[in-house]
C-alpha cells in the first residue's frame, strides 16, 4: 500500500548505479515498488544500465513499468559504453520518466536541474587544461558539463531546489574509494555552479565504496546515493536515500 502524502513535505527517493543487465528483468520492480510507495517521486543518479544497450534499456523500462509517481533521472558513464547512450534516453523518455542533460523540470514546486557531470579531480589536485589536445579535450568535457549544470540551475524559479548528478561534485563523498582513481569520480568543477546558483540538497552516484554525505563549500548537503554504497553502509534498510523537501505555500511560490 503506498503511503499516504504528507502534507508538509515533498518525498524523494533517490538511487543510482542500479546497473540493469540483459538478465535483470524481475529483480528491480519490488525495490522500484518500495521506494514508490514511500515517496513522492523517483530521482535517479546515473549509471541505470551495465553497458548502455538497447537491450537493457528495454528491460530497465520493463522494471519501471508498473510505477505511477514521477520518475527522473540522468545518465552515467555505463549508459554511454556502448557508445549510444540517446538510446537508453530515448526508452526512458518514452515510458514517462523525464531525462536531464542540462536541463531543469519541477515536480510538486520542487525544482530540479539535471546533469551526467564528469571527471577531472578536486581542488588543488584538479587536472588543468594544458600540453595535449587529449588532455585540453578531457578538461574542455568537464567545464562543458559544469556549464551545462550552471544553465539547468538558472533556470530554476522555485523556492526549493535540488541538483541531480551521477559524477561527484565533492571529494568529500568520495573518501574511501582508492585515493589513485578519486580524478575519475567527479570534479570541482561542478560544485562551482552549486555555489553561484544555492541548492537544498545534491545527489549523485558513481563512487560506490566512497562516503555517504558530506557538503559544498557553502554547507550544501551532497548524497551519494549509489545503490551499493548505501546497501553496505545502512544494512536491513531500503538502498535508496528517502530525502524530504518542505511544500511550497501559495504566497512563497509566488514570491519572485
Amino acid at each position: 500500500m503506498t503511503a499516504p502524502k504528507s502534507s508538509t513535505h515533498v518525498r524523494f527517493a533517490v538511487v543510482g548505479d542500479i546497473h540493469v543487465d540483459k538478465d535483470s528483468a524481475g529483480r528491480l520492480r519490488a525495490f522500484f515498488a518500495q521506494a514508490a510507495d514511500a515517496a513522492d517521486a523517483l530521482l535517479l543518479c546515473g549509471d541505470l544500465t551495465d553497458y548502455g544497450t538497447a537491450e537493457e534499456a528495454r528491460v530497465l523500462v520493463g522494471e519501471l513499468s508498473a510505477l505511477t509517481l514521477p520518475v527522473v533521472a540522468v545518465l552515467g558513464n555505463h549508459d554511454h559504453e556502448s557508445g549510444t547512450p540517446e538510446v537508453v534516453a530515448q526508452a526512458l523518455k518514452d515510458a514517462g520518466v523525464r531525462v536531464l542533460d542540462g536541463e531543469a523540470c519541477e515536480i510538486e514546486g520542487v525544482g530540479i536541474a539535471g546533469v551526467k557531470g564528469f571527471a577531472g579531480g578536486f581542488g588543488r589536485a584538479s587536472l588543468g587544461a594544458w600540453g595535449e589536445a587529449a588532455i585540453k579535450l578531457f578538461v574542455q568535457e568537464a567545464q562543458t558539463e559544469a556549464m551545462k549544470l550552471e544553465s539547468a540551475l538558472a533556470k530554476l524559479r522555485t523556492p526549493h531546489r535540488l541538483a541531480l548528478l551521477h559524477y561527484a561534485p565533492i571529494a568529500a563523498t568520495v573518501q574511501g574509494e582508492p585515493a589513485e582513481i578519486f580524478a575519475f569520480l567527479g570534479s570541482s568543477r561542478l560544485e562551482e555552479p552549486l555555489l553561484r546558483y544555492p541548492v537544498d540538497a545534491v545527489f549523485h552516484g558513481h563512487a560506490h565504496r566512497g562516503t555517504p554525505q558530506g557538503r559544498t563549500i557553502n554547507g550544501v548537503p551532497v548524497f551519494n546515493c549509489a545503490k551499493p554504497l548505501l546497501e553496505r553502509s545502512r544494512p536491513g534498510e531500503p538502498p535508496f536515500l528517502l530525502h524530504e523537501v518542505p511544500r511550497t505555500t501559495a504566497a512563497s511560490s509566488a514570491a519572485p
